[in-house]
């Protein structure tokens, strides 16, 4: 019988957090079934698949989480104003939760509906922004492309250590912003 409180969501609250202290490296069923205060056999009874099916639902969660931010701070705005928002939502995103971030996977499995789900909602809130351009059809899976490997660059190098220059990083940001702004209002429209 399944311990009362301890359901799916909840196995993927104690992965997450020992994600974010430990780092995803130290995913074990063992580690998760102590934060939840289990026998490690138990969390099967609400994770299919052991470790395998528990990545998997930390990946659609951190997928969704994302995705909801990015819908958030892009709520109600149009143009440069939500390109903008987005890339900040994305990076802050990706600075509060470094280790989950690393959980994101980059390319999901079409094979699974519930990931794809998830993914096609952190794309699609990228897809939905860009209409404000009236960027469509082809094009707007280039100028997709285009905003989603900058972000997703800025974030992992920034996560990484890789700017360690002087210069303010909020700066590099605020021209990357800059750039990517004017090359989406000169951007080929798709339309006819």
């Amino acid at each position: 019988m399944p311990r009362a409180g301890l359901n799916p969501d909840a196995v993927v609250d104690h992965a997450l957090a020992l994600i974010d202290a430990e780092g995803p490296d130290a995913l074990t069923l063992a580690g998760v079934a102590q934060l939840a205060g289990v026998a490690a056999p138990s969390l099967y009874k609400h994770v299919p698949g052991g470790l395998a099916g528990l990545r998997r639902l930390i990946a659609i969660r951190v997928t969704k989480d994302l995705a909801a931010r990015l819908r958030s701070a892009t709520d109600g705005l149009t143009g440069d104003a939500a390109v903008e928002a987005l890339l900040r939502a994305y990076h802050g995103f990706a600075l509060e939760h470094p280790r989950r971030y690393a959980a994101l996977p980059q390319a999901p499995s079409a094979a699974d509906d519930e990931l794809l789900g998830a993914a096609t909602a952190l794309v699609g809130a990228i897809f939905q922004v860009l209409e404000g351009y009236g960027i469509e059809d082809s094009e707007a899976v280039h100028a997709t492309r285009t905003v989603r490997a900058l972000a997703h660059g800025f974030a992992a190098l920034t996560i990484g250590g890789a700017f360690q220059l002087s210069e303010q990083l909020s700066v590099t940001q605020e021209r990357m912003i800059a750039v990517l702004t004017a090359g989406l209002r000169d951007w080929p429209t798709g339309r006819v």
